[in-house]
């Protein structure tokens, strides 16, 4: 069996940086640990998997798997599969059907894209094991029961030098550390890190910012804002609150395209 395949950086205008993706369209749906197989031997952040949507409420059904399970939201392969998609079809937005996510939407903008993803929201709530392990006290930590968790710094600088403890965070859950600070040069600057999902640090992520565009528009007192991702491949993008949307936008770049052999 040969399936389509295109290896996509999402959140990036050049070769090298933002978010790999792998972006798979499928006739139907493969079982699940087959999915979760081919995940694995891409070792990606997130395998985006797309097959059309016979019920027409949307174009597509997506689900995205990291190399160890399936996610409830990915950010960053949902903005990989609308820039695959619109490609092929050239059309100007591509909406998706997911299982725990809702309805989501890519459409084009200026010489990019937007991606729409639900606002979720976090609030105050200390974590004193998941503070030891980042390394240094943080001057809030806010929560959510979905398993993001904020912790606030003083300085970019002071993010930047984070060494957690990632195989303790690990240990704690499949949970988000969403590392953040005033930015220098944009707004806002993040690290990500999620080892119990099988993402020591994340490039650049889409739910993160989900949640970081609920916290920060409260504080800033405007509803958009640039950001940054200071991981070793990094990556920028805009973030706007529309109602319980936040739209991240950013561009993609197509560095592979090919086939993916199954045997059977």
């Amino acid at each position: 069996m040969k399936l389509p395949y295109t290896h996509v950086n999402a959140f990036a205008d050049r070769p090298f940086t933002g978010n790999q993706a792998a972006v798979m369209p499928l006739e139907s749906w493969l079982d699940d640990e087959v999915l979760q197989a081919i995940a694995a031997e891409n070792m990606f952040a997130e395998t985006a998997f797309v097959i059309p949507d016979a019920g027409g409420e949307t174009d597509y059904e997506l689900r995205w798997f990291t190399p160890t399970e399936e996610v409830r939201l990915c950010g960053h392969a949902t903005l990989a599969s609308g820039h695959v998609l619109l490609g092929q079809d050239g059309g100007d937005r591509v909406t998706f059907r997911t299982r725990l996510a809702g309805n989501l939407e890519v459409r084009r903008v200026d010489a990019g894209y937007e991606v729409g993803l639900p606002l979720i929201e976090t609030a105050p709530e200390p974590w004193d094991e998941a503070v030891r392990l980042l390394g240094v006290e943080p001057q809030e930590v806010w929560r959510n029961d979905t398993r993001y968790n904020v912790f606030l710094y003083d300085s970019a600088e002071t993010v930047r030098a984070l060494d957690p403890d990632l195989r303790g965070l690990g240990a704690l859950g499949n949970d988000q550390f969403i590392c953040t600070a005033p930015g220098e040069g944009s707004d806002v600057l993040s690290r990500v890190f999620v080892p119990g999902g099988g993402v020591d640090e994340d490039s650049v992520t889409g739910s993160a910012h989900a949640v970081l565009t609920h916290f920060w528009t409260e504080r800033l007192e405007r509803d958009n804002f640039t950001a940054h991702q200071a991981s070793a491949r990094s990556g920028t993008l805009t973030c706007r609150r529309d109602g319980a949307t936040a739209w991240l936008g950013g561009n993609c770049v197509t560095v592979v395209e090919g086939s993916f052999y199954l045997e059977g």
